[in-house]
């Protein structure tokens, strides 16, 4: 679609196939709400892309917060990958508890936010100066079990993640978003591209 005159691709969590309870987010969000590129098996590598996300209305969620970013290690299946998202509607928040949950890294279907919030002490989340409908670069560099975030073309990491939780070695990657969040990806790019150890 056309946004300011660039091509960009919308994408929108389709509550038809994934319904939302708010009095069940554990089993609710952080769900396989994603589109995926085909044929592509990445053990671990560079992936770099533009998002841009906007709040829908009417709400959908009492809280929303602009929830988009990446997967990787997508399982054929979809049964499995690990995602790091933004929450752009908190990275400026007068909150701080609430600015320190901008940006998110989970595991699907084990360790999402809701258990790692619980488990992990702050470990699995941080702050970042985002905010909704302005475009963020995002570039995620994952091997093994690690993986970094850099925003905006900083040159220092902005979130360090340690050990990754994922079940998967390898899949492929994929443009996240979750409730209540109309997102905007442009310029993706795959930098580098390895395969898991073990796998031809």
């Amino acid at each position: 679609m056309d946004l300011d005159g660039e091509q960009v691709l919308k994408v929108e969590r389709d509550l038809a196939s994934i319904p939302f309870d708010e009095a069940n987010l554990a089993h609710s969000v952080d769900e396989p709400t994603y589109v995926s590129i085909t044929d592509l098996d990445m053990g671990g590598g560079i992936v770099e892309v533009k998002v841009r996300s906007r709040i829908q209305r009417p709400l959908a969620f009492a809280s929303p917060q602009g929830f988009i970013g990446m997967v990787f290690r997508v399982g054929s299946d979809d049964r499995a990958f690990e995602s790091i998202y933004l929450r752009p509607n908190v990275g400026r928040s007068r909150d701080q508890l609430a600015r320190n949950h901008a940006v998110q890294y989970f595991a699907y279907p084990d360790y999402k936010f809701t258990r790692l919030r619980e488990e992990a002490n702050g470990r699995y989340e941080t702050w970042a100066d985002i905010g909704l409908d302005e475009w963020i670069t995002m570039r995620i560099e994952f091997d093994g079990r690690e993986a970094v975030l850099y925003l905006n073309d900083h040159p220092r990491p902005a979130f360090l993640v340690k050990p990754l939780l994922g079940s998967t070695k390898s899949g492929s990657i994929g443009l996240y978003v979750d409730i209540g969040t109309i997102g905007y990806f442009k310029d993706l790019r795959l930098l580098r591209i390895t395969r898991a150890a073990g796998t031809v």
